[in-house]
């Protein structure tokens, strides 16, 4: 049973449905206490840092995290579930969760060629193999939509990056958290296998 977070963010129904498209069994809760004690737990979302972080706050899924990784859980983030998890975001000069140390960054407009928010398309260079990604080859495409990407304070707990103008992380973590910028939800089929894999990691 996958435990999917609810906290008012976009994007969890299409979540549940891929998951169950797989046949893989899950339930969106906003119960702190469901979290805590999940087998395995899906922090998804689209929306604002700071929105986000106040309604975890407010419904004590923030300790609820932190317990369950704390305990062990594998945990998997995607778009803002992957920048929250970090120390900090830009966005709304936000204090996360800090699960992970580092920082959610802004892309920056001083190149005229890039356009904010990134969307659509792009491939990944896995920079360290992880079980998560064991399927992923290349020329393998993923969709992003986002104007923010995590930095993780350590080289170490990035395990993918993808260029958009310059080189940045699209998959970080650490032990038993695993977190995505784009969304395997909505990248076909190897998008679904991730979230497979995702099913079979033991951390």
């Amino acid at each position: 049973m996958i435990t999917i977070i609810d906290y008012k963010a976009g994007n969890l129904t299409s979540v549940k449905r891929a998951l169950d498209h797989l046949g893989i069994e899950s339930r969106i809760t906003a119960d702190p206490e469901k979290v805590r004690h999940a087998e395995r737990i899906l922090f998804p979302g689209v929306g604002h840092a700071g929105a986000a972080m106040r309604v975890l706050q407010e419904r004590g899924l923030d300790e609820a995290l932190w317990d369950a990784y704390a305990g062990g859980v594998p945990i998997l983030g995607i778009c803002v579930g992957a920048q929250v998890i970090l120390s900090h975001s830009d966005e709304g000069d936000t204090q996360c969760l800090d699960l992970l140390p580092g920082d959610c960054q802004r892309f920056r407009l001083d190149d005229l060629r890039l356009r904010v928010p990134h969307m659509g398309w792009n491939t990944l260079e896995v920079v360290r193999p992880h079980f998560i990604l064991k399927d992923v080859n290349p020329g393998d495409q993923f969709y992003f939509v986002h104007s923010y990407y995590p930095q993780p304070e350590y080289a170490d707990d990035i395990y993918a990056t993808t260029n958009y103008e310059r080189d940045f992380p699209a998959a970080i973590g650490h032990a038993n958290l695993f977190a995505i910028q784009f969304h395997a939800e909505k990248s076909g089929m190897i998008g679904l296998k991730l979230l497979e894999n995702f099913v079979d990691w033991i951390p």
